[in-house]
């Protein structure tokens, strides 16, 4: 038990005892975080309604989503007929028909066509079947690769909690020497944490090795694209954009801020890419963060001050070590 990753919705039950939630709900709910997911509570009670825990399941969890479709029966009306809980059940529409087609539906998700859904948590795959650029040839993993052939790069988006004001949106790489992405201790807990403080999340799972940095970082350019193409959806302005990483999901920002932003697309690498209307958007971020990391390509930050001039970087956060060799280097530029 403890691995919600793949549920969107926890159904959570419990009996109300004098006016209150029993201890071992409290325990559960303290003990895992469920982030943006949403909670549906249903509740029993002896005449005191759900009294203020629904409130206190809000503050508990304060980055779920919790809307007004919680059960609440008295036991009198629970034992009389199952007739109210079948009801309510089918009205939520999450039966095990219903999550099957919207997870087929999310696996179908592509940029070039996806529609936002601005208060829930979805996967976006960044390119085209057929039609993702790239200069590695990678057919046969032989156990050197985290991801197989057919990984299609893509995005998962992290809502704002309703009633929460949105301030922006950030785009989230993790780290990973380039080999993986460390999205359980670094980039899913942050994109959550984002979410919570205001902040529309994507978690980018971007190309690793065999795949070249340059790869990646046109995932992450398509990514920025897709979000400031329906910047109306998401609720931000357009300039409210950021992209951030740790180790080498910042030194991705870095090389898409670099190399990749504007109106540079696939066809830099590939010139069999086909640009689409997703092209024809800006991979300008407006802000960058950058923890253990650094502007420049995989392994050599960039010394070059005049190319760092003529850029037009956005304003950037750094937090390094002193210990971490990198920040002498940085500190020569």
């Amino acid at each position: 038990m403890g691995n919600f990753e793949q549920y969107e919705t926890i159904l959570l039950g419990y009996p109300n005892w004098w006016g209150d939630m029993p201890m071992p709900v409290y325990s559960f709910l303290e003990e895992y975080d469920f982030g943006a997911k949403m909670i549906i509570p249903f509740v029993t009670h002896g005449g005191s309604g759900a009294s203020q825990t629904i409130e206190t399941i809000s503050e508990i969890q304060p980055g779920a989503l919790m809307r007004d479709n919680a059960l609440i029966l008295s036991r009198d009306e629970v034992s009389a007929s199952g007739e109210a809980v079948t009801e309510w059940a089918s009205q939520l529409g999450i039966n095990a028909k219903n999550s099957q087609e919207t997870m087929e539906q999310n696996e179908m998700t592509v940029a070039s066509t996806a529609v936002p859904t601005p208060t829930q948590q979805q996967r976006i795959y960044l390119w085209d079947e057929g039609n993702m650029p790239a200069i590695t040839e990678y057919t046969e993993n032989t156990g050197f690769y985290a991801d197989d052939p057919d990984f299609r790069p893509y995005m998962t988006f992290y809502p704002v909690p309703e009633g929460t004001e949105i301030k922006g949106a950030v785009l989230v790489n993790s780290g990973g020497a380039f080999a993986y992405r460390s999205n359980e201790n670094e980039g899913g807990p942050t994109a959550e944490d984002l979410s919570r403080l205001g902040y529309q999340s994507f978690l980018v799972d971007y190309r690793v090795s065999p795949y070249t940095q340059e790869e990646g970082a046109l995932d992450l350019a398509r990514a920025v694209r897709f979000v400031r193409a329906h910047a109306i959806e998401y609720g931000i302005d357009e300039k409210d954009i950021a992209v951030m990483g740790f180790s080498a999901g910042g030194i991705l920002s870095g090389e898409e801020l670099l190399n990749y932003d504007g109106m540079v697309n696939g066809r830099t690498l590939d010139k069999r890419y086909v640009p689409d209307a997703l092209d024809d958007v800006s991979a300008d971020a407006a802000a960058a963060g950058m923890i253990y990391s650094f502007y420049g390509r995989l392994s050599v930050a960039t010394d070059d001050v005049e190319k760092l001039a003529v850029s037009d970087l956005p304003p950037t956060f750094f937090a390094m070590a002193q210990e971490i060799p990198l920040f002498q280097s940085l500190k020569k530029i």
